[in-house]
């Protein structure tokens, strides 16, 4: 047993490995044999070996932090983007940090440059709207990678889902169910994924022919309380209607209290169907109908593909669709 400070070497010894497998299981796991991987944390667990990040950090060139930067703390789908990301990063010996920019762009940006400035290795930018010049200005200085948000025309690495397949598809479900009369609560006029998906929307009932006017369209703001405000703004037009697409299940959320406020029953009154199968989606009253997102799935994609550029690797990209999940708030009429 060895005395003193433990070093990488003594690890080694006692694991009978070689002191590059050692490194290599405190830098970059998941490359390693699983029954050396195994060999060696248990010797240093035995041993009470704990490694000097900083060292590490100063020999090695990296500080084995990954940043993320997420468009909005609180906000169920990039809440679950960053877990993902985290769950990716398990085991793999990068540790991450995490930047809001509480839905503002010059925030977001802030993050991002405050995260390079704490020499993170890479960068994880969930959703946001900064532009794609400047996201390749981040990308100069460390690999930086887009998730959960479409770049359509930007050449760097970006993991997401079709937005405009994503509308369409939620009205397409309203409209298989007999609708015809069918608004869209939608969210904010510049965002990507808002654009998206009301294409998607107008796509659908234009393919059906059912009647769209500007009417047909609320704007919100991805939150409840602006979907609660679109109902009341529907409720001043006098439209009839018997279906909602709400862009997100928040809005979806806040659209169902509002009609309850009024008296309207949903399914048997109106129809409402969200948009990424957030937990509490199947726990509304009545249990909602959305569009599942593989959010989480998208932040372990994620993990993994930064990583790999950091190596100078090529990354993996995954192609990710949206699965309509039904419940009881969409009802054939």
């Amino acid at each position: 047993m060895p005395k003193g400070r433990i070093t990488i070497q003594d690890i080694a010894d006692q694991a009978e490995v070689s002191k590059s497998t050692v490194s290599r299981v405190l830098n970059s796991p998941a490359i390693v044999q699983a029954d050396k991987r195994d060999r060696v944390l248990a010797t240093m667990a035995e041993l009470g070996y704990q490694p000097n990040q900083v060292a590490r950090s100063l020999a090695g060139g990296r500080s084995m932090t990954i940043g993320i930067v997420t468009q909005n703390i609180g906000t169920p789908f990039y809440d679950s983007v960053v877990q993902g990301v985290m769950q990716g990063l398990n085991g793999t010996g990068f540790s991450p940090i995490v930047g809001d920019a509480m839905l503002q762009q010059n925030l977001y940006l802030d993050a991002a440059r405050t995260l390079l400035g704490r020499n993170v290795d890479g960068l994880v930018l969930i959703a946001g709207d900064i532009p794609a010049e400047m996201i390749d200005e981040l990308n100069q200085q460390k690999p930086t990678l887009v998730v959960g948000r479409e770049m359509p025309g930007w050449n760097g690495a970006n993991i997401a889902t079709n937005n405009f397949q994503i509308g369409a598809n939620a009205t397409q479900t309203l409209i298989d169910h007999g609708h015809q009369n069918i608004v869209h609560i939608a969210g904010p006029k510049d965002h990507v994924d808002a654009i998206g998906r009301l294409n998607g929307f107008r796509h659908a009932m234009q393919e059906a022919g059912l009647p769209i006017t500007d009417d047909h369209v609320i704007y919100g703001d991805f939150h409840a309380d602006s979907a609660a405000d679109a109902i009341q703004t529907l409720q001043h037009r006098g439209m009839a209607y018997s279906a909602i697409f709400a862009a997100n299940d928040l809005m979806a959320v806040g659209a169902r209290y509002a009609l309850y406020e009024r008296g309207i029953d949903v399914p048997e009154q109106v129809s409402l169907i969200g948009i990424d199968d957030h937990p509490e989606s199947k726990w509304m009253i009545p249990p909602l109908t959305t569009v599942r997102q593989p959010a989480t799935e998208m932040g372990q994609a994620a993990a993994t593909a930064i990583i790999a550029m950091i190596n100078d690797e090529e990354p993996t990209i995954p192609q990710l669709g949206g699965e309509v999940v039904l419940r009881k708030s969409v009802r054939r009429v």
